[in-house]
Formats: structure tokens, sequence, C-alpha cells
């Protein structure tokens, strides 16, 4: 599905930013570029620079002179925007943003980014489907280009493969609480030996809450020998 979405730059004004959105790009599986009046004949030196191992988005990318031709083989447009328009055009959230990709399976998805200094003019978002803003301070909402297009690499990326966010490793049993009482016996026996029950009035409320600490437990039965092994040891002369 990664092959659904396509990046549209308009009107960038630095190569370098160019270069660092195809590195995004590349890092997270999306190919598919479309610049609109570069401000600056494209490639140029530091694009190649910035875009490190992704120079091959680069050289494929498309080059066009006006929007319309750019999105002419989307579906779905969203435009990202720092701040809300007031335009007749659906503003969404992230979690928006989840549901339509979620939901529209076999959809070819166009996300237009605009130019450095300005962003995206009404013009522009009015081809788009939706508007999208990414969540930041309020004190300072400007992101770089390149970091726009990375949180959404990224934000796709997570939609499409959310397993790999899913938390793994080997879930060990629990140890019994038959075995985890024996610990705690033997603890009590040892604290006994030393005297640590003082004053006598508040032994039980301390017993009860070495229960508390040690029953919330959720060992393994070799967690467990280990902390019976530490709790002898410290017995030891």
């Amino acid at each position: 599905m990664k092959n659904k979405f396509g990046f549209l730059l308009i009107k960038p004004q630095l190569g370098e930013n160019i270069g660092a959105c195809a590195r995004s790009m590349k890092n997270f599986g999306f190919d598919k570029l479309n610049i609109v009046s570069p401000k600056f004949t494209f490639p140029n030196y530091k694009t190649k620079v910035t875009s490190v191992g992704a120079y091959d988005i680069i050289n494929k990318a498309k080059i066009y002179n006006d929007i319309d031709e750019a999105i002419s083989n989307f579906d779905v447009l969203i435009s990202l925007s720092a701040r809300k328009r007031d335009i007749n055009k659906k503003h969404i959230t992230m979690k928006d943003f989840k549901n339509i990709i979620n939901k529209k399976q076999n959809i070819r998805f166009g996300l237009m980014f605009g130019p450095e200094a300005s962003g995206l003019s009404n013009k522009d978002l009015s081809y788009s489907n939706y508007i999208l803003q990414i969540p930041t301070s309020k004190k300072f909402k400007s992101l770089n280009l390149s970091h726009s297009v990375t949180i959404i690499c990224y934000e796709i990326f997570k939609i499409l493969n959310s397993k790999y966010f899913e938390k793994k490793g080997k879930k060990n049993k629990p140890t019994s609480k038959f075995k985890i009482s024996s610990l705690v016996n033997h603890l009590l026996k040892l604290l006994e030996t030393k005297n640590f029950f003082k004053p006598d009035e508040k032994k039980q409320s301390m017993i009860t809450n070495i229960n508390n600490l040690i029953y919330r437990l959720e060992p393994s039965d070799k967690e467990l020998r280990i902390l019976a092994s530490i709790i002898s040891s410290l017995s030891k002369k």
C-alpha cells in the first residue's frame, strides 16, 4: 500500500530541503515525489548532498509547472498547513488522518506541502480534500519542510505497519503464589533473627507492608530464585 502515497512539494525554495525530504521518504519506504515550480534549477548540488542514499528518488522525481497536472494521478489530496485557514475545507487531526487512510484502502493519496517561506496559498489549498495541521507548540507552529515530510512519512508508516509498534518480547509465566509464599516466609524468618520487627506493636503492619511489596510482583521462577539467593546471601555472616 506504500505505493498509494505520493508527496507533492509546491514551489520549494531550497535544494537541501528537497534532498532531506527524499531521504525521509526512503527511510519509510516511499518513492513518489512530485515537484511543482521549484525556485532553483533542479536538482542542484545541495539536493544531492542532503539526499545521501536517496538520490534515486530525486532522479525519478517528476517536475511540473502547475498543480493541476501534478495532482492528476491522485484520488484524495491532503494538504499540510501550519495554521487553520478560513476556507471551505475540512480541517482534520492526526487521528482523522489515520481513520481516512484505514477506511480508504485502495485510494491514491497525495500529500501536498507548500514553499518554506509562506506555505500553501488558499488557491493551492482549493485543490485539497482535507487540510491537515501537524500539532505543535502554540508559541511556534512553523515547521521546516523536510521535518513536516518526515513526520507525515512516519505517521503513515505507523498506520501501515502497526505490528512493528506492538510490544514484543518473550512473556515469562509468573511463578506460583505458593513459591512466593515460601520466599516471604523465608524472608520473615531471617528478619526475625535480625530483630528487624521493632517496636513489637508495629510488627504486624510491617509484615503487611512486606506482603504488599512482594506479592504484587509477578516474577518468573528464575527471577524468584535469584531474589531468594540474594536474600540468603545477605543473611550470612
